[in-house]
């Protein structure tokens, strides 16, 4: 298989204010992330297709949005107020902060986090660059789709159930992975910004499944109706690609 130059985004926490948007350079946000390019999918990582991503940066009352593509998917990220409720709040502490200040200070991708005493420990970047498994998938999020109200994520991320997003207890956050539905061979791309699924008091069996999916991606693949499908998850790697 052939290997070629594709755009994608790469994140790690700056407090820089600098900005540009010119592909091959940084984009500076103060408070938020850095966003590197130019990037390229590992040859073999997604099924011998190239994803390419293109994006669109802007700073919007205090929020910081970010709007970029991978194929057909276009992703909508933007940073919630801290005051707002998580569309999960199971979890106690992350890095062994209450959950909003770890958000506040940065310590949340790869950091150790608790729910119901239970301590949970995420995988490292570089062990997330190999991860594949098959279980079960549900979809979650149905308080926010029946309410409409603002809710954020474990890494601090407006929740909107319309786009393709997921909970993974331990892949770094933010991680984009490739769901299939083994059931009818329908895939999507979506990105890892929460932490879940956890057994809950009703039903302890939800915390042995793999993944929770966003509402919307649910019904790309095709189970939003039956609320749980065998699948198979895979994280998508990205390494920065070479200077010519």
């Amino acid at each position: 298989m052939k290997t070629g130059p594709v755009i994608v985004p790469f994140f790690r926490k700056c407090r820089l204010a600098i900005i540009s948007v010119t592909a091959g350079t940084c984009l500076f946000l103060a408070g938020c992330w850095l966003i590197e390019a130019p990037y390229r999918v590992v040859s073999g990582t997604v099924k011998g297709t190239y994803y390419v991503v293109k994006g669109a940066y802007q700073l919007t009352a205090g929020t910081t949005k970010v709007v970029y593509t991978i194929g057909k998917y276009t992703f909508k990220i933007a940073k919630a107020p801290l005051d707002w409720a998580f569309v999960k709040d199971d979890i106690d502490s992350i890095d062994g902060l209450p959950p909003r200040e770890a958000i506040r200070k940065g310590r949340v991708s790869t950091a150790p986090y608790t729910v119901k005493g239970k301590r949970y420990y995420p995988m490292s970047v570089e062990e997330a660059k190999s991860y594949e498994e098959t279980g079960t998938a549900s979809w979650y999020g149905y308080e926010t789709v029946r309410a409409g109200k603002g809710a954020m994520t474990a890494n601090g991320e407006v929740f909107d159930p319309k786009q393709m997003t997921a909970a993974h207890k331990y892949l770094p956050l933010p991680t984009h992975v490739e769901v299939t539905n083994l059931e009818n061979g329908r895939s999507v791309i979506a990105r890892v910004n929460d932490r879940g699924p956890f057994p809950s008091d009703n039903n302890p069996a939800s915390g042995e499944r793999i993944i929770d999916l966003s509402a919307g991606a649910a019904k790309k693949l095709g189970f939003y109706n039956k609320g749980l499908a065998p699948v198979r998850v895979r994280a998508i790697e990205l390494v920065p690609e070479k200077a010519s």
